[in-house]
């Protein structure tokens, strides 16, 4: 199972429901890396796409524990047994944890690739990814050059969880 996340210098990933900076090409790599794939999120960031539609060309995942809660075009698990039930129908390789943070820490152990677009810059955020660099069963298997939009500096990076 994949991770993928646009992270700054400390981790963080958004403030108030809001990714913290937008990158075209960090956009683009996020469209062309899960499309026609399964995409698992909490309900709040689903919340925060457009129109709070889910991703179109993709299986959209929602975790949420509100029992009601129900979306167009997305399947919807209420605990983390349904959701591993549902998980179990696709090829591991084909899912991809997009977030937010409380979706991102549950998971992160069952991970073993995290797509990770770094951020040379510390924002203002009250959502984090947990910090790979801390954790030391996780490894940089590749990374990009360093890319610039704008003033902003940012990589690419690829990690991998080290086979024990």
């Amino acid at each position: 199972m994949n991770l993928i996340a646009a992270v700054d210098k400390n981790w963080a990933i958004g403030l108030k429901n809001k990714l913290l900076v937008s990158i075209p090409a960090d956009m683009k790599f996020f469209r062309e890396t899960t499309t026609g794939k399964v995409v698992v999120m909490g309900r709040k960031t689903l919340e925060s796409f457009p129109n709070q539609r889910p991703l179109k060309n993709r299986v959209n995942i929602v975790l949420t524990k509100d029992e009601a809660y129900q979306v167009k075009d997305a399947v919807v698990v209420h605990d983390m047994e349904q959701l591993r039930e549902e998980l179990a129908k696709y090829p591991s390789e084909d899912i991809y944890v997009i977030g937010g943070e409380s979706i991102y820490r549950q998971l992160v152990d069952e991970c073993d690739v995290a797509h990770i677009t770094k951020i040379d810059y510390a924002y203002e955020a009250d959502a984090y990814f947990p910090n790979l660099d801390e954790k030391e069963e996780w490894e940089i298997t590749a990374d990009s050059e360093e890319q610039t939009y704008f003033d902003l500096e940012y990589q690419f990076l690829k990690y991998e969880k080290r086979s024990c």
